[in-house]
């Protein structure tokens, strides 16, 4: 009599179950890693309007809500962006917008005057519809004021 050499039906079944088991585990935990990752975008981008507004001030004594443009503070994102920044106004002007697509409500609340100003990203980051919100203020804070990772 032969002896076959090879893996029974219900061993490879196991070895599907098990890897099956593994990634439900591990895709939740990854997608919070990419998550994270493209906030991270947004506090470096965020960094960048405030030094941006900070020179604007040096020049001319007032912040500006206007991004780009004639008057404006020279200032754009780089590269494609997932997030959208800025504040309320005209699209590439004073504000620019990402691949992620926030709305015009989420930008809302960033101003600019002569004695401050609060510059938003937004961005809905895990697709469900809920945008993260950060905000930047003139003193460098940046606050998470909606938080899209939980």
């Amino acid at each position: 009599m032969e002896i076959k050499k090879g893996f029974t039906l219900i061993e490879l079944m196991i070895v599907v179950a098990i890897i099956a088991f593994l990634s439900f585990i591990a895709v939740p935990s990854f997608l919070r890693y990419l998550s994270k990752a493209k906030r991270v975008e947004a506090y470096m981008n965020l960094n960048s309007l405030y030094m941006a507004q900070k020179a604007y001030y040096a020049e001319h004594g007032k912040y500006s809500t206007q991004l780009s443009g004639q008057g404006g503070l020279g200032w754009q994102p780089e590269g494609n962006t997932n997030y959208s920044y800025g504040f309320p106004g005209g699209e590439g002007q004073t504000y620019f917008t990402g691949k992620l697509g926030a709305s015009m409500g989420d930008i809302g609340q960033g101003f600019a005057n002569d004695q401050g100003f609060v510059a938003v990203a937004a961005g809905d980051i895990d697709g469900d519809g809920k945008a993260d919100v950060l905000t930047v203020d003139q003193n460098n804070n940046i606050k998470i004021v909606v938080d899209d990772l939980n």
